[in-house]
């Protein structure tokens, strides 16, 4: 059977699902984490559930059925069975790794109290910071081990290309592997940041954390 993480690190490469408007049922790859991964007609629901249950529910789902994993009810049912909560749907977006230095000034840091720390530490593990002048950049292991990345840009140096040299910067210090990250469709600003810095779209997510 692949794995979560076979199935991420084949993404990564540009080698998707088939397009069969079918759904892959795999274990979770830790206790912390359960979701949905969307690509072209073809979904991955990682949970330790019984893979019946999925099916079963998609199939009573009331919608499309290439839509029935990111459809609101199938996710709620999802929640409700494993007393689970989630945010959002993200865009899920990947980076190829680089070498060389990062054109921007970073200095690692230990601030456990940033919020944005704070937040990666809920649902990663491994988590490292980096300090910008006006920015910080933090790299730490989430869905199925693979490596991802979220930054935090201050207001007031915002519109400056500051975003878009951190997660650039983040395909820096991958140490040779890719770099994902988990973007709200709605925020076009990171959205563009994240195109800019050369990472590509390859499908969408739902986590589902533990309450």
């Amino acid at each position: 059977m692949r794995t979560l993480r076979d199935i991420l690190d084949a993404a990564a490469r540009g080698v998707f699902p088939p397009a069969d408007g079918r759904t892959t049922v795999v274990p979770q790859a830790c206790r912390r984490d359960a979701g949905v991964l969307s690509f072209t007609a073809h979904s991955v629901v990682f949970t330790d559930e019984d893979p019946e249950w999925v099916r079963a529910t998609l199939r009573a789902t009331d919608c499309d059925a290439l839509a029935a994993t990111m459809n609101a009810r199938f996710l709620t049912a999802f929640m409700d069975r494993t007393g689970r909560r989630t945010d959002t749907v993200d865009a899920m977006v990947v980076g190829s790794p680089l070498t060389g230095r990062p054109a921007v000034e970073l200095t690692e840091i230990d601030d456990p109290d940033h919020p944005r720390v704070v937040s990666s530490r809920r649902r990663r593990d491994d988590v490292r910071v980096w300090a910008a002048d006006g920015g910080v950049l933090v790299l730490g292991r989430g869905i199925g081990g693979r490596l991802e990345v979220a930054v935090e840009v201050e207001e007031d140096v915002r519109h400056r290309g500051l975003g878009r040299a951190l997660v650039t910067a983040a395909r820096r210090l991958a140490g040779g592997e890719p770099v994902w990250a988990q973007i709200s469709p709605g925020n076009a600003r990171s959205m563009r940041a994240f195109q800019a810095a050369g990472y590509v779209p390859v499908g969408a997510e739902a986590l589902l954390t533990a309450r």
